[in-house]
């Protein structure tokens, strides 16, 4: 009994993944043939990260620290290290 039940069951699995790889293959062809939505932010306002407002919860005009981290290809021809500003 359990013989004759394997390949039933195999069927239903594999037709089941075939049906899943072209939906999801479908959704990867429909997202490069045209372009990306912005995604909505949930509240429908727009967030700031807490660390960039002041005390009056304004956004700072100071100063940011910023990282940019660059590989060997980058042929930008700026100098490195620090005091290269």
């Amino acid at each position: 009994m359990l013989n004759s039940l394997f390949p039933l069951l195999y069927g239903t699995l594999f037709v089941a993944l075939l049906w899943q790889a072209f939906r999801v293959m479908g959704k990867g062809f429909r997202a490069a043939s045209g372009p990306i939505a912005e995604p909505k932010d949930r509240t429908g306002r727009v967030t700031v990260h807490p660390e960039l407002l002041d005390n009056e919860g304004k956004i700072t005009d100071e100063a940011l620290l910023t990282v940019r981290f660059s590989g060997d290809d980058d042929t930008s021809g700026e100098a490195a290290g620090p005091g290269a500003e």
